[in-house]
């Protein structure tokens, strides 16, 4: 009989001078479990997924300039931009949450994929 460990594997990614979009998609790949040897893909696989010195990645001045965000919120008038970095001076983080969320499939299991994220400065 064998007996499962239920405790959750930790992925540690530093995020220090790398690029938005390789961090985002090493997490993206963590989270889905595609790191792991037991992958399967219509299972959770709870891995808990850290990435550290998210204030300190490397986004060039173009791109934080040009990259707008844009949210609808359903009535008329109700859409509004936002720069990337506005949104990274009002929540350091944000955008790599963003970007990974946006990598994840979009199924039933993509909320409890991103609950096991944690961002931190």
């Amino acid at each position: 009989m064998d007996i499962k460990d239920t405790s959750k594997e930790t992925y540690s990614i530093d995020a220090a001078g790398r690029t938005l979009g390789r961090v985002a998609s090493e997490a993206a790949k963590a989270l889905m479990g595609k790191t792991r040897p037991d992958y399967t893909p219509n299972k959770n696989s709870d891995v808990k997924v850290t990435v550290q010195n998210a204030a300190k990645l490397y986004i060039r001045e173009r791109k934080r300039v040009q990259k707008i965000y844009t949210t609808y919120s359903g009535y008329p008038g109700g859409q509004k931009r936002e720069s990337l970095a506005s949104l990274n001076a009002r929540k350091p983080g944000e955008a790599l949450r963003r970007a990974v969320a946006r990598m994840l499939p979009r199924n039933t299991m993509h909320t409890a994929r991103m609950k096991n994220l944690a961002v931190t400065e």
